[in-house]
């Protein structure tokens, strides 16, 4: 077929589309009608006016620059820390595959918006028939023919629609449960790398202890030599000594797991970040001020919460979809093309054929089918309203228990950085009194065994208070913008 030919059969067809324009535009005005179901309205949740984080807590602490949630991480001041994780979002599987579900809900809304409208299927035929003279059967003439059928299932109830939303809050969903994953990705980045820097801390300080100890065990070995002392004291200075070399493969095979498990949460083979993080660093410390905001930051930051939402919006408008059942279906059927016995003719004035037929189909009995159906929807739409106001109360309850966990880990280690002070200064008063025969070596002993625990147990805390600071950030629904990877629509 040449270009003359294809502006041909167009302009009949634009002529087709002129001769009933009038029909056509009745059928789109009903289309347009309310649609049948409930319309979507976000619920109202009675919330706090503030945190409840109890008398104990600090809260002149807690700001109101909810700006600061999107890129908390920053707050560290540790350039390695916003390396890693600027890497873990490009690399991550789990939020690739996100990524992924996002372009799969687009497109299933793209089939669904493509229900609205009609589909037109384009054919040809050229046929040719021939007898035998011993049949006795005429022969037909050969038979050219082109044209175009279109058959349109005409939304008058608008359960199409519904369909249409229910697939657009899928995918708005979809984004939510991206967002979701980022913001869990982010923390688990932060929570290795502080693992990593803790490991290290702890290892320092079990390896200084050692090596204090192992001085205190060679003293009392020149004592024991001199007969200033006992096989006893000897023997207690070793076990001693190995008690503390014991905890040093425990605490590198923990530093090991971290950074193989940063590794991976950037898409990377475990042992890939060996060199990189081998240099020990102290624990990262961030501004004390949170960006905690009001309970009613809740709704607007915590992907999940926003992703039950649009779970019951979808639901409710799953709602309609069955409602529609109940009603008569209308459709439109229509053929406009060309017939001819040559080619030649085909294009001629007298070539052309034409027919439209609308129809409907309704369902007047199905045994309570379609009710029940409704019902089942509408029992959906119950859980996944029941659903989001759990996910509300869980989210206030997260958000309460870190503020709390933040504040009184602070106390904590302020009580164990005064601790671990003076077990400093007994041990130094200790090891110069025994040296000089003062006191018994049980007396050294137990301060330099209460100096480890106290050291390791503040190494501790300091990265208790910034993992339950990570955990804020989290429990807010930190660290995700309004544009996302995946979240172009």
């Amino acid at each position: 077929m040449n270009s003359l030919q294809i502006n041909r059969l167009i302009m009949r067809i634009s002529y087709f589309i002129k001769k009933h324009a009038s029909g056509l535009m009745i059928i789109l005005v009903l289309s347009s009608c309310a649609s049948v179901g409930p319309d979507y309205i976000r619920p109202e949740s009675p919330l706090p006016s503030r945190w409840n984080t109890g008398s104990g807590c600090n809260s002149a602490a807690v700001s109101q620059d909810t700006g600061l949630m999107t890129r908390w991480w920053s707050t560290f001041s540790d350039p390695e820390l916003m390396s890693l994780i600027e890497r873990a979002i490009q690399g991550n599987t789990d939020l690739r595959k996100a990524v992924a579900r996002i372009r799969e809900a687009r497109a299933r809304r793209g089939i669904s918006r493509a229900a609205l409208f009609p589909s037109v299927t384009a054919s040809g035929s050229e046929q040719h028939t021939h007898a035998g003279s011993q049949t006795g059967v005429i022969t037909v003439p050969d038979q050219y023919s082109l044209g175009l059928d279109g058959t349109w299932d005409l939304d008058i109830f608008g359960g199409k629609r519904r369909s249409v939303e229910a697939y657009q809050a899928d995918l708005d969903a979809s984004v939510e449960d991206m967002r979701d994953v980022l913001v869990t990705l982010v923390s688990d980045v932060a929570s290795n790398y502080l693992d990593v820097r803790s490991y290290q801390t702890r290892l320092s300080i079990a390896e200084a202890n050692r090596d204090s100890q192992q001085e205190t065990y060679q003293i009392t070995e020149w004592r024991f030599e001199a007969g200033l002392t006992t096989a006893l004291d000897v023997e207690q200075a070793r076990y001693n000594l190995e008690q503390t070399r014991a905890e040093i493969p425990t605490l590198q095979t923990s530093l090991e797991e971290a950074k193989n498990g940063i590794a991976v949460l950037l898409g990377l083979n475990p042992g890939s970040l060996q060199g990189e993080l081998a240099e020990r660093k102290p624990i990262p410390v961030a501004s004390s001020e949170i960006a905690a905001g009001v309970p009613a930051d809740v709704l607007r930051n915590r992907p999940d919460v926003r992703r039950t939402e649009r779970k019951l919006a979808a639901q409710t408008a799953r709602i309609g979809v069955a409602v529609a059942d109940l009603y008569p279906q209308f459709s439109l059927t229509g053929t406009i093309g060309l017939e001819a016995l040559s080619p030649g003719k085909l294009f001629a004035s007298g070539s052309r054929t034409s027919g439209y037929s609308p129809g409907f189909s309704w369902t007047v009995f199905d045994a309570g089918s379609i009710r029940q159906n409704i019902e089942v929807q509408n029992a959906l739409q119950e859980q996944a309203l029941i659903e989001y106001e759990a996910s509300i109360l869980s989210a206030l309850k997260e958000v309460n228990n870190a503020l709390v966990a933040y504040a009184q880990e602070q106390v904590r280690r302020q009580s164990l950085i005064e601790a671990s002070q003076a077990a400093k200064r007994a041990v130094d008063i200790a090891e110069n009194q025994y040296s000089s025969g003062l006191i018994d070596f049980t007396v050294l002993l137990d301060d330099q065994r209460s100096l480890l625990t106290l050291q390791d147990s503040l190494a501790q805390s300091e990265a208790a208070v910034m993992s339950d600071l990570i955990t804020l950030y989290k429990t807010l629904g930190g660290g995700w913008e309004s544009e996302t990877p995946g979240e172009n629509k």
